[in-house]
């Protein structure tokens, strides 16, 4: 995704079957959680089998799984904004951020007030992954609300 987005991008639109596994098997964490709930029948957090399988129909009816990849490449590719060139100036907005457990790293807090100079909430939560939103909704939602009530 990061160097050829348009490769898997094909897939993508061509197969409900190969947006699937795109899902699945898009992280270490993601991959776990989604076979659990599958194979098992016991969901993670949101993550059921009728969530799980929303989330795929949503990508496949909208036909965003091309675009879901390529943002990766826009992000962290060759051609991305910043690469080889000095780095734009920090945004001077209200940041608030989370880390979650299962994400694809976990940033720590000095390397999010290094990026982002103006960080008005930081917080650690104990479940979640890549997919926050969608795999704790209830948790995600309480985190946005926590991060933006002084700026209100």
């Amino acid at each position: 995704m990061a160097s050829r987005p348009q490769t898997i991008g094909y897939a993508l639109l061509d197969s409900p079957v190969a947006l699937a596994a795109w899902m699945l098997d898009h992280d270490t964490d993601s991959y776990y959680k989604i076979c659990h709930a599958f194979v098992d029948g016991e969901p993670v957090g949101n993550l059921t089998r009728d969530h799980i399988l929303d989330n795929v129909t949503l990508y496949w009816l909208t036909g965003t799984g091309a675009s879901a990849a390529r943002s990766y490449w826009e992000a962290y590719g060759p051609d991305a904004p910043a690469a080889g060139r000095e780095p734009l100036p920090p945004p001077p907005i209200p940041v608030g951020f989370t880390t979650f457990p299962g994400e694809i790293w976990r940033t720590p807090r000095s390397w999010v007030e290094a990026s982002y100079p103006n960080v008005v909430y930081f917080n650690e939560v104990d479940k979640g992954g890549h997919f926050a939103a969608w795999e704790e909704p209830e948790l995600f939602s309480d985190e946005l609300r926590a991060a933006f009530a002084p700026v209100r």
